[in-house]
């Protein structure tokens, strides 16, 4: 039973929303499964979800050298009514542009720096 709720656990916590841990890494990856984990399997499973959680976040994070870059390279801010968060896809109309020897590109919206993962989803809001 006890290696049944470390198992749901630790799946728990893979499966956790990529949007949050997204955006802080490590240190909401780690606390959101944690949190999962808790809920599951007690506090053993608050250390494994927290553990997963954290190896997820740090999977998902762009690179800093990407977020050096993105916060280094100035371009025009856009306006933009709908709602730009981490998980959500940017319309074809905003413009994005590539970060050099990345997959990854980013757009400043309203003030705020994003960077852009494959097929326009915003992954990280730059702070």
């Amino acid at each position: 039973m006890r290696i049944s709720a470390i198992a749901l656990a630790v799946a728990l916590g893979a499966a956790a929303p990529v949007a949050a841990v997204a955006q802080e890494g490590t240190v909401s990856g780690a606390a959101g499964g944690a949190v999962t984990g808790a809920v599951v399997g007690g506090p053993v499973g608050a250390v494994v979800g927290g553990v997963a959680g954290a190896a997820i976040g740090t999977a998902v994070a762009p690179p800093r050298e990407v977020r050096e870059y993105v916060v280094r390279d100035s371009r025009p801010s856009v306006h933009y009514t709908g709602t730009v968060e981490v998980g959500s896809t940017l319309p074809q109309d905003v413009e994005v542009y590539q970060v050099p020897d990345s997959d990854y590109s980013y757009t400043v919206v309203n003030d705020r720096r994003y960077i852009i993962g494959p097929k326009r989803k915003v992954v990280e809001v730059v702070e």
